[in-house]
């Protein structure tokens, strides 16, 4: 299959994908779209919005789409690690003896369902993080590999809402996006409660497998991208630190700490994939931009005035955006 058919092939996927979630999730184009970029370069999603939105329902259709093993693990204030990754239980050996066996928690699958990720502890919280960075779980000293594919989307309610715990910085970091869940608007919500309080509810089929899911992994890492686009996305990055040549005023105004360079990976992956979904084999500044935002918004950490005066990271970044120019001037 030379390179035009694999991404025609790739195309036909994802459409295949999203028109699967269509059937049971109304709107969310843009989430979708979001969440599909984290699935397909092997990254990590964290999705943001109040109770009732349709976060949940969402990873669940896409598990449907997906022929996966799926678990979700539901986050809740007396969840313990062990509850997560597993534990050695102590079993008979068949010769009247005994001996410790590792049992696996529900973190072992392909696609895992953190549900209210935000509300367990955060001694809790972390015991996904090596999971997210290593694929492997270290349980007695003993190093537990998982299997690939490997994804974490994790849901999290707002957190100035009751029983919420904040996401420590090195756990948001290994989130690729920060994805957030709207309201629906009104027609959107007609044709929800239409899919919903009738006799059938619509159930999406398995549409792609191990396999395939991989093999378009793989493509999208193909993707060449030119020298002046990724020197582009490390000037973007550069402007969210407060004091780097490339600062904004916004930035050194509002930022205490700028985006990493996991920030940087992210974006040049997902601008991959849509150019990839858009039946191109390499990477424009405008599939840059598109990424930015999901991609930051959780990296930026902002100082003591940006957060007294209620400054959105979205806003932060259209800023950057727009002050970073796409060719360097001599």
């Amino acid at each position: 299959m030379d390179s035009h058919e694999r991404v025609e092939s790739f195309r036909n996927h994802y459409e295949a994908i999203r028109a699967e979630v269509g059937k049971v999730i109304v709107g969310m184009d843009e989430v979708v779209e979001q969440v599909m970029c984290c699935l397909l370069t092997g990254g990590h999603a964290l999705l943001e919005g109040v109770p009732g939105v349709g976060k949940t329902m969402l990873i669940r259709t896409l598990s449907d789409a997906l022929d996966l093993r799926f678990s979700r693990i539901q986050f809740t204030p007396d969840l313990m690690p062990a509850d997560i990754i597993g534990t050695n239980i102590v079993v008979d050996d068949g010769r009247g003896g005994k001996q410790f066996q590792f049992q696996q928690g529900p973190i072992f699958g392909n696609m895992i369902l953190a549900d209210e990720i935000n509300r367990a502890t955060p001694k809790t919280q972390s015991a996904v993080l090596e999971a997210m960075a290593e694929r492997s779980v270290s349980v007695a000293k003993t190093i537990h590999k998982l299997e690939l594919p490997f994804f974490v989307l994790a849901t999290q309610n707002p957190l100035e809402m009751e029983g919420t715990y904040p996401l420590p910085e090195a756990q948001l970091d290994r989130f690729m996006f920060k994805v957030l869940v709207g309201s629906p608007s009104l027609s959107e919500l007609t044709t929800i409660l239409d899919r919903t309080t009738g006799a059938e509810t619509p159930e999406a089929r398995k549409i792609v497998g191990r396999d395939e899911l991989l093999a378009m992994r793989d493509l999208v890492r193909e993707v060449p991208v030119a020298s002046h686009v990724k020197e582009y996305i490390g000037r973007v990055i550069l402007a969210t630190h407060p004091g780097s040549e490339f600062e904004t005023e916004s930035t050194r105004k509002y930022v205490r700490y700028g985006a990493s360079p996991r920030a940087a990976q992210s974006i040049i992956l997902a601008a991959k994939v849509n150019a990839l979904r858009q039946g191109r084999h390499n990477v424009a500044f405008a599939d840059v931009r598109r990424a930015a935002k999901p991609a930051l918004r959780h990296r930026l950490i902002l100082n003591f005035e940006g957060e007294a005066e209620g400054v959105r990271p979205d806003d932060l970044v259209d800023q950057i955006l727009a002050a970073v120019p796409e060719a360097q001037t001599v």
